[in-house]
């Protein structure tokens, strides 16, 4: 308890002294008429016999109405403790709860079902903040559980190619040339994995730098840097680019173009295609990306969403990709208040439609 005092104990005096004043005014209004009446007797000795007796009375009525106040007063203490006590029950079993939770025990709840409207409404909001941290909690446990496992996977095939390396008496200056190759080729792996980690959470971000963004002048550029990794896969790129201009972030507009053009073209088949559009469409812009490929179930297309996944739900295989391309799209859409939609095309492949607002 601070210096200050409980909020209970202002609560039950406010109480008290509202009853007792109440009680102290019926008792002046009660009273009033016998001192009038006891007054006006002194002043003239000749009143009548019941003006006497009323004067001669007064002395007892003050008496037991001082008696009177006085249990009121104790009562009103009493009541004023009690009242107080069962308003500020929710108030000590929200602090109790707030107190119990932890980031590893998010699980308890207030339930304040059946008190107050307003705090049943505090308690209903605590209980959604309290359930919103859990569900972060726990992404952000998988998420760090998965990019370690992530990390540690190049981090252990180094050790391997140093320790082979080592391990050769009669290493040539070629066998360490090709070592250090191979440890050049899972830096970058790592270096990739550790800028699309960035990317996410820069996604996850609120946005700082909104501006106008040319959807269209942004699709045509990343389509165009994506012709020769095209050309490789055997896959052909059509664009429909009706020009749309949205606000956000140009370099995270960018980035979620560029991952759904590198996840259409590496997971597509020999002699596939990729659609690309853009357009205004219901008081938003639309950017539409269809791709060929492997026939997807439509149950599989949520986890494509979660990172570290790819189809089937299996974890990533480091084929140039680290299952975190569509994770960035979703919340680099997210931050700019777009709608995601992703569908299994029943010929193979997916059709993935993102909608901005418009400026």
């Amino acid at each position: 308890m601070n210096r200050r005092g409980s909020l209970r104990a202002r609560l039950a005096a406010l109480y008290a002294w509202l009853l007792l004043g109440s009680g102290i005014v019926l008792l002046i209004i009660a009273d009033l008429p016998f001192a009038v009446v006891s007054h006006t007797t002194a002043a003239h000795p000749g009143g009548s016999a019941g003006q006497s007796r009323f004067a001669s009375n007064l002395p007892d009525l003050l008496t037991y109405s001082g008696i009177a106040l006085a249990v009121l007063a104790v009562a009103s203490i009493a009541v004023g403790w009690l009242i107080a006590d069962r308003a500020m029950r929710p108030l000590r079993r929200i602090t109790a709860t707030a107190r119990a939770i932890s980031a590893s025990s998010l699980r308890e709840r207030l339930n304040l079902a059946g008190s107050y409207d307003e705090l049943e409404d505090l308690g209903d909001t605590l209980d959604g903040l309290f359930a919103r941290l859990e569900a972060a909690f726990e992404s952000q446990r998988h998420f760090v559980a998965n990019a370690s496992h992530e990390l540690r996977t190049p981090l252990a095939a180094e050790r391997a190619v140093l320790q082979v390396a080592l391990a050769d008496p009669d290493a040539s200056a070629e066998s360490l040339r090709a070592a250090c190759q191979q440890l050049l080729q899972l830096g970058q792996q790592q270096e990739r994995l550790i800028d699309a980690l960035l990317t996410l959470a820069a996604g996850q971000r609120e946005l700082r730098n909104c501006q106008p963004v040319d959807l269209a002048r942004v699709a045509d550029w990343v389509v165009a840097s994506r012709q020769e990794q095209a050309a490789r896969a055997r896959v052909r790129v059509a664009a429909d680019l009706a020009p749309v201009t949205i606000s956000g972030d140009p370099p995270l507009a960018e980035v979620l173009v560029a991952n759904l053009m590198d996840n259409a073209i590496r997971h597509n088949v020999d002699g596939g295609q990729v659609r690309v559009t853009t357009a205004a469409r219901d008081g938003g812009g639309c950017l539409s990306i269809c791709n060929s490929g492997p026939v997807i179930q439509p149950d599989d297309v949520g986890r494509l969403l979660e990172p570290f996944r790819q189809l089937g739900g299996q974890r990533t295989r480091h084929d140039g990709g680290h299952g975190l391309g569509l994770a960035i799209v979703s919340a680099i859409a997210s931050a700019h208040g777009a709608t995601l939609d992703v569908q299994a095309r029943p010929e193979g492949g997916l059709a993935v439609t993102v909608m901005f607002p418009l400026p």
